[in-house]
C-alpha cells in the first residue's frame, strides 16, 4: 500500500467530535501513517493534546498562535504558546502566519506575533506551518528580512503564483498542496506543474477544503489519495513517486519528531 502523511489536519475539531475513531481508521485504511494537527490558540490546545493521547503513533500536535486568534491579548496568548513549548515536545511552531481574509485590524500585531514565532522555531530548531490567506506576499517580505539558515517547514495550503512558489523554496519551506490542486479553475494546477516534487508536501487542513468530488463537504485525512492522484496528473509523474517523494518530503520537515519517535522505539 502506498503511504501519506497529512502535514495539516485539524483533527481535534468540532467536526469530528461524533466519528472521530472512524475517522482515523478510514485514513489509516487508506495509508496515512501520521496525521500533524496544528494549534489554533489557547482554546485548542486541550482538545488537541487529547486527540494526541488517543493515537499518539499517528496524531502529531504542533504548537502556535494562528494569525485570526491575534487579538487584544495577543501578547499574553504568545507567552502562553511559549510556555507550552519549553513543556513539551511539539513537531512544529504552526500554525502561525498572516490572514487578511476578514479585516486587518489586527494586522499589525499579527505581522508581530508571526516573526516573534518564526524566530522561536529558529531557536528551537523547529519547523515553521505557516498561514498565508491573502497575505503571502506579506508573508515572505518578512521571512526575506529576518530569517536565516535554520529556517525550514511549510507554507500551508500554498495558492500563490510560480514566482511567490519559488521565493518560498528559496527561504527553505515546502509547499503544502491540499483540496484546492482538485477545484476546477484554481490556476494551482498550471504553478505546481513547474515546482519540483522535491518541495512538496500533501495535506488536507481538514475539516476544510476537502478534494474534489467531495468539495463543500466535510473533509478528512483518507482523502489524501485523492489530492496525490491529481499532483501526480499535473507532474507527470507515477501516483508511486508521488507518494514516495511527499512522505519523504514530509519526513525531512518534521525531522525531529522522526527522530524523538526512533530513539524512544530503540
Amino acid at each position: 500500500m502506498l503511504q501519506y502523511i497529512d502535514t495539516h489536519v485539524h483533527l481535534y475539531a468540532e467536526a469530528f467530535d461524533s466519528d472521530r475513531e472512524a475517522v482515523v481508521a478510514r485514513a489509516l485504511a487508506a495509508g496515512v501513517t501520521h496525521m500533524f494537527m496544528p494549534n489554533i490558540d489557547e482554546a485548542s490546545i486541550e482538545p488537541m493534546l487529547e486527540v494526541a493521547s488517543m493515537w499518539p503513533e499517528y496524531c502529531v500536535p504542533m504548537m502556535g498562535l494562528h494569525p485570526c486568534s491575534v487579538q487584544q491579548d495577543y501578547r499574553e496568548a504568545l507567552d502562553r504558546v511559549y510556555k507550552w513549548l519549553g513543556k513539551q515536545s511539539f513537531a512544529a511552531v504552526g500554525e502561525i502566519g498572516l490572514d487578511l481574509h476578514w479585516d486587518d485590524t489586527w494586522f499589525a500585531q499579527q505581522k508581530e506575533a508571526f516573526a516573534l514565532q518564526v524566530k522561536w522555531a529558529m531557536a528551537l530548531d523547529l519547523p515553521v506551518v505557516i498561514h498565508t490567506r491573502k497575505t503571502i506576499s506579506h508573508v515572505l517580505d518578512i521571512l526575506e528580512s529576518i530569517a536565516d539558515a535554520r529556517l525550514y517547514g511549510i507554507m500551508h495550503c500554498f495558492t500563490g503564483s510560480q514566482e511567490e512558489a519559488q521565493r518560498a523554496i528559496d527561504l527553505g519551506l515546502k509547499l503544502g498542496v491540499g483540496g484546492v490542486l482538485t477545484f476546477k479553475n484554481s490556476g494551482l494546477d498550471r504553478v505546481l506543474a513547474s515546482v519540483d516534487v522535491e518541495h512538496l508536501v500533501l495535506e488536507t487542513d481538514a475539516p476544510w477544503l476537502a478534494p474534489t468530488p467531495w468539495r463543500g463537504k466535510r473533509n478528512e485525512s483518507s482523502y489524501l489519495p485523492l489530492i496525490a492522484r491529481k499532483l501526480a496528473e499535473v507532474q507527470q509523474l507515477s501516483i508511486d513517486k508521488i507518494a514516495a517523494r511527499t512522505t519523504g518530503n514530509a519526513r525531512e520537515v518534521f525531522r525531529k519528531f522522526f527522530e524523538l519517535k526512533s530513539s524512544v522505539a530503540q
